[in-house]
């Protein structure tokens, strides 16, 4: 798995596992679509929207992490 990181770009975010965009959606996070995603940090982006970075990446980390055991399943 690739761990999400406050550095991740948000595009790449998307390759890691496309279902972090409804996170995202769900939390005002609409960066998927914005052009600045593929050079803007998860870490830029929370500044951003006013949101923890530290709680994003984790539950972004526990949502990778639990499709991965369903699949392994």
């Amino acid at each position: 798995m690739d761990k999400i990181t406050k550095d991740t770009i948000i595009s790449d975010l998307m390759k890691i596992n496309i279902g972090c965009v409804p996170i995202l959606m769900a939390e005002g996070m609409h960066c998927i679509g914005c052009p600045a995603s593929s050079g803007e940090t998860l870490e830029e982006a929370c500044i951003v929207h006013g949101l923890d970075v530290d709680e994003m990446v984790q539950k972004l980390n526990d949502f990778v992490n639990e499709q991965e055991q369903k699949e392994a399943e």
